[in-house]
């Protein structure tokens, strides 16, 4: 009998292949956030061109109502954190146990939750402005809790829950009236999950007395990591790529369908996270993952991704050094004043733009090439 008959069937095999698509779509999502939205403001300052002026008004969140390409920037990463944790916690499952990812998710939630804290200001603002949720804090709770639901549900439970997180807080959002106004009204400051926030939530909330990441909204945002715990789930399967293509793309096209169907009822609304808007942004994620699975991963065409790679690597990181450190600061430190006017007129707003994003992909290519990780 050979020594491979006494191998643990569940190691995963330690040549797999490293999606690398993954870390260039989430890198591509982060360029928009360090210093691509910028360029493009820019640009439309300067040009005329529809096409500009188009991409330009995508990079800008909708008011209230209605979705626009910079409001997939948040729910894109949230949905690849629940791709990327199928790959990193199934290899934990299988060489340490259930108890071992637990601890893991526990422990690196809590990380990226006090990150979260530090990030708008820590304890060195006065205690009533310390925000208790926002970006990280609800990555850290979605990462948590969809991982919980990986560790201990088949993908069948995990389908179900997903369905009653999106279902239940339509529910709660349509039926449950809120004082003084009633029920199903999704106008800011007359929804339930702005009421809830104003009443419940302490300390500093983003637009007054509610937040666009408080505390109901957090329930259809842990679906939205589901959504990409599912496409983890098909990635790592044994299909063929082809397949797999084919799936992400009929799954996004039917998600952004039924998205825009329930808009009719229950609007797309980033800042409340409506169950519609998690449809439709989840279908736009798929769209995205089945384009860079095939063109990076089957394709092979890499090279154009790099960047996105370098700063996909340290997403977490380099979102929370532009939090710290002001980029566009440095920036102007180099090209701006009198130099600026002098030399650039009126490109001087693109020149510093593009300077950001110089020296942030350039952090990212230092990290990368010193192996320094910080990342689910």
């Amino acid at each position: 009998m050979s020594n491979t008959t006494n191998q643990p069937a569940t190691l995963p095999p330690e040549s797999a292949p490293r999606v690398v698509s993954l870390d260039a779509l989430r890198g591509f999502d982060m360029f928009w956030i360090v210093g691509g939205e910028e360029i493009v403001h820019a640009l439309a300052k300067i040009s005329d061109a529809g096409v500009v002026r188009l991409v330009d008004q995508q990079m800008d969140h909708k008011p209230w109502e209605g979705f626009a390409f910079y409001d997939l920037i948040f729910p894109l990463f949230v949905f690849i954190v629940g791709v990327s944790l199928v790959f990193s916690l199934s290899k934990t499952i299988a060489r340490d146990g259930r108890p071992a990812v637990v601890r893991r998710l526990l422990r690196r939630a809590l990380l990226l939750y006090v990150l979260g804290v530090i990030s708008y200001g820590g304890f060195a603002t006065p205690f009533a402005q310390i925000r208790l949720l926002g970006v990280l804090q609800r990555i850290a709770l979605c990462y948590l809790f969809a991982g919980l639901a990986f560790c201990f549900m088949k993908t069948r439970g995990q389908v179900i829950l997903c369905g009653v997180l999106l279902i239940g807080y339509w529910a709660l959002m349509t039926w449950v009236p809120v004082p003084g106004v009633g029920a199903g009204n999704y106008a800011e400051g007359k929804n339930l999950a702005n009421y809830l926030d104003s009443q419940y939530l302490p300390l500093r909330k983003w637009d007054g007395d509610h937040d666009p990441e408080g505390l109901l909204s957090t329930l259809p945002a842990i679906a939205t990591c589901l959504l990409g715990v599912f496409a983890g789930t098909l990635l790592k399967s044994p299909r063929t790529d082809r397949i797999k293509v084919f799936w992400l793309t009929f799954g996004g096209l039917v998600l952004v369908a039924l998205g825009w169907l329930w808009n009719d009822q229950f609007p797309v609304i980033k800042k409340i996270w409506t169950s519609s808007y998690v449809l439709v942004a989840g279908g736009y994620s798929c769209l995205l993952l089945a384009a860079f699975y095939q063109v990076v991963d089957v394709w092979k065409f890499q090279t154009w991704a790099r960047p996105f790679i370098w700063i996909g690597m340290n997403a977490i990181t380099i979102y929370t050094v532009f939090h710290l450190i002001s980029f566009e600061k440095l920036a102007e430190r180099l090209v701006g004043g009198e130099l600026n006017s002098h030399f650039f007129g009126r490109f001087g707003s693109l020149a510093i733009a593009i300077v950001v994003v110089a020296m942030t992909l350039v952090l990212c290519w230092f990290l990368y090439r010193r192996k320094i990780f910080l990342r689910l």
